[in-house]
């Protein structure tokens, strides 16, 4: 069983290593170093995640849920800077003591880098198929986003509890996937609110979003 957890921590760190080096942006350092307005935007999102990712809750060992907003992040930076963005949260909460430094591969990938790209993956799936305004753009792309991200991200890290032999599927269920439709609608309403008020009052802050595209229509 030890052999199993082992191999599996293994695996998220040589997958996260991976994604995020093949993916790493590279217009991301040029841009953080010269503009001091996008240096505080992130380090802003970095201590919001950190906050967020910080605040858990579960019924058991092992079992926590918190709120991703990650569908924000990336609709602001795009997925690659958002995962970029959301190794520093998560370095700080094995730091502070929160994340057992072991599982530091496994998260970022679960909680990290998969909901970041679904949630581009979603936003560019409602630009392409959908009408481009911006009730779609808050509603669609970040409202129901948010809820259907962190939906898969709590069936994906079920799955990986349950390979790792932690617990049965049946007390995973019972104990931790029943409180998604807990999560759905505070997830989603975070989300949409936050991008609601970034594209009223820092658009340009909304990497996604352009008025051509959603407001001279």
């Amino acid at each position: 069983m030890s052999g199993m957890v082992s191999g599996l921590q293994l695996a998220g760190f040589a997958a996260a290593a991976v994604i995020l080096a093949v993916c790493f942006p590279r217009e991301f350092w040029p841009k953080f170093c010269a503009e001091k307005d996008y240096q505080h935007w992130v380090l802003a999102s970095v201590v919001v995640l950190f906050l967020l990712w910080s605040l858990t809750a579960g019924l058991a060992d092992g079992l926590q849920v918190h709120f991703l907003v990650l569908t924000t992040l990336s609709l602001c930076h795009g997925w690659r800077i958002a995962a970029l963005i959301g190794v520093v949260p998560t370095l700080l909460l094995a730091v502070f003591g929160l994340l057992p430094i072991a599982q530091i591969g496994i998260y970022l990938v679960v909680s990290v880098i998969v909901p970041a790209w679904l949630s581009f993956l979603l936003f560019r799936l409602t630009y392409r198929y959908l009408t481009r305004h911006l009730f779609v753009y808050i509603f669609v792309a970040a409202f129901l986003n948010g809820a259907l991200t962190i939906a898969i991200h709590q069936l994906l890290n079920g799955g990986i509890i349950w390979l790792a032999g932690g617990y049965s599927w049946h007390y995973i269920v019972d104990n931790y996937l029943v409180l998604i439709p807990l999560l759905l609608f505070p997830e989603a309403l975070l989300n949409g609110m936050a991008i609601t008020l970034l594209v009223v009052y820092r658009p340009q802050w909304v990497r996604t979003f352009h008025d051509n595209d959603y407001l001279n229509q």
